[in-house]
């Protein structure tokens, strides 16, 4: 079934509960309070930081949107993008979008003009909804991009010129369920690649890669009603979304925070009653740094009800959970391995029962195959490296108009995730790295990420990424950059005495001392950082001839 059903469930059976809840600290940043002043609050000083929306009024959102859309035209495999920040709307618009039986296009909010209009053409979108962050860049493509479509606007301001206006014109449709019969094998969403290794390609999903993400989720957490979840990235990812679906299968409250301070996330945990958070590597560090430092004290926060804190999308240092368990210790903790063509989180999953197992990724999570293979396809042999492989009913259809993309992962149902891996004797998968990111140095392949993992554990370091640099004599070599803790200082000299505790041939050859960039879902950008210095690098080689 499609999971528009599990919404109408709730609607039905829990209409009057608080389910989702949108904090925006940055809208009152004076107000600050404990856990101990929260129900004391005058409520007209809390709503500018604080939104709410029961079961019943999501569902009517979704119904409004979704005959407003039917009103303009919109009909089954039609295409409608979602350019929002998280907000309270986002997910009542996503939910009016399948109602229709159209696919919803959520759209990375860190477009360009032109790669919004790339995207939007890419995926025959016919509807654009975006919010007020967004004015600026869709009024550079509106004359291109309307000629073929409608553009509205979501947001209290008032309505560009150029859009129609969502809140006033939803408002005057009905709050009646659309007569559209949706099955598992319609399509029912395009998500775009995080485009860390290129431009991004369209991700065509059925209905039922979304409804088994759903069951994946709450399956693998153990999500109940009385649950609270709090999501921090972006919607517009598989990753949030089909966490938070773990929310939508239980009828449980979830909270959307817009930030990602660390005294914000602890706000949030502890007034709101959260159970179950989901971090990026970033910001578990930011908060065991505000901690270790004394600037944040968790006695000014009730955490006792926090029972997981779960973390995906990268690769996960064994030394960051060890850390965490020191302030944490009655936290569960679980990691999950997904791409969005694997309809995001739960292709592999690492289970709280295997905390013994950190570093692994885990075993194939519920519903899911896995194999690590050779270039030829060929299953290498256990505790080899390979390409990891993923089977299941949440697997992509194809790239959307890209034929020869998807002959190149798709392969008798498998799908080729470009991810190196390597399975241990009891059975656990290990992500060695990026494919793409393997670096050649004097015939010797090197994983970044054990790399790393390693650097990552020298005191100063507050983050790190290794990259391959060209190199006359050995073809690459191994460079880390690395973004140091705030306010502490290392040596060059430093890093490389730490890095005596490696073998030679994993020794970087070059240090430097920068930012690490990193996308909204916590992805390492290395194609940013190897265009940078990789053309610094040929530059040093030309000057020295």
């Amino acid at each position: 079934m499609p999971i528009t059903q599990y919404l109408e469930h709730n609607a039905a059976n829990y209409g009057d509960e608080i389910c989702l809840v949108e904090l925006n600290p940055m809208m009152e940043e004076t107000r600050r309070v404990t856990w101990r002043e929260y129900d004391l609050i005058e409520p007209n000083r809390v709503s500018a930081y604080r939104r709410e929306i029961t079961w019943s009024v999501f569902d009517e959102k979704a119904n409004r949107f979704a005959n407003l859309l039917i009103s303009r035209g919109i009909k089954k495999n039609d295409k409608v993008g979602i350019l929002l920040m998280n907000c309270l709307e986002w997910l009542p618009i996503y939910f009016g979008i399948l109602k229709t039986g159209a696919l919803a296009v959520p759209l990375n909010f860190r477009y360009s003009s032109d790669e919004i209009e790339y995207c939007v053409n890419l995926a025959d979108v016919d509807i654009l909804i975006f919010g007020p962050e967004f004015i600026g860049r869709v009024e550079e493509i509106a004359d291109r991009i309307s000629k073929n479509r409608l553009l509205y606007y979501v947001g209290e301001n008032s309505c560009p010129t150029f859009a129609e206006d969502y809140i006033s014109q939803s408002a005057n449709c009905s709050s009646k369920k659309p007569p559209i019969t949706i099955t598992d094998d319609d399509y029912g969403a395009i998500y775009f690649s995080s485009g860390t290794t290129g431009f991004p390609k369209a991700i065509l999903h059925k209905h039922r890669s979304l409804m088994h993400a759903a069951i994946v989720e709450q399956k693998h957490h153990a999500t109940k009603k009385d649950d609270v979840f709090l999501c921090i990235p972006p919607l517009y990812h598989t990753g949030a979304k089909m966490h938070w679906m773990g929310s939508l299968v239980s009828a449980s409250k979830a909270v959307l925070l817009k930030g990602t301070k660390p005294e914000h996330i602890l706000e949030a945990v502890s007034n709101e009653g959260c159970t179950i958070v989901w971090l990026l590597v970033p910001w578990a560090q930011d908060i065991l740094e505000q901690i270790d430092s004394g600037a944040l004290k968790l006695s000014d926060y009730q955490l006792s009800q926090w029972r997981l804190m779960h973390i995906g999308a990268q690769p996960v240092p064994p030394s960051l959970i060890k850390h965490w368990k020191e302030y944490f210790p009655n936290h569960d903790y679980d990691t999950n391995y997904g791409l969005s063509e694997s309809i995001g989180p739960g292709a592999v999953h690492l289970g709280v029962e295997n905390i013994h197992k950190v570093g692994a990724i885990g075993i194939p999570g519920y519903g899911w195959e896995c194999k690590i293979c050779d270039d030829k396809g060929e299953i290498v042999a256990q505790g080899e490296v390979g390409e990891l492989a993923v089977k299941g009913p949440g697997v992509m259809e194809c790239y959307y108009h890209d034929e020869k993309a998807t002959a190149e992962v798709l392969r008798d149902g498998w799908l080729f995730t470009g991810d190196m891996a390597m399975q241990d004797s009891d059975g656990f998968y290990y992500l060695v790295d990026r494919k793409k990111d393997v670096i050649i140095s004097g015939g010797e392949n090197l994983y970044p990420v054990q790399i790393e993992d390693f650097i990552r554990q020298y005191d100063a370091v507050h983050d790190v990424a290794v990259i391959g640099l060209p190199d006359k004599r050995l073809g690459e070599i191994a460079a880390a950059i690395i973004e140091l803790k705030e306010g502490v200082a290392c040596t060059e000299e430093e890093i490389n005495e730490f890095c005596m505790g490696m073998p030679r041939y994993k020794r970087p050859k070059k240090v430097i001392f920068a930012e690490i960039p990193r996308n909204p879902t916590g992805k390492i950008e290395k194609p940013k950082l190897r265009k940078q210095y990789c053309s610094e690098r040929l530059v040093e080689a030309e000057s020295s001839n």
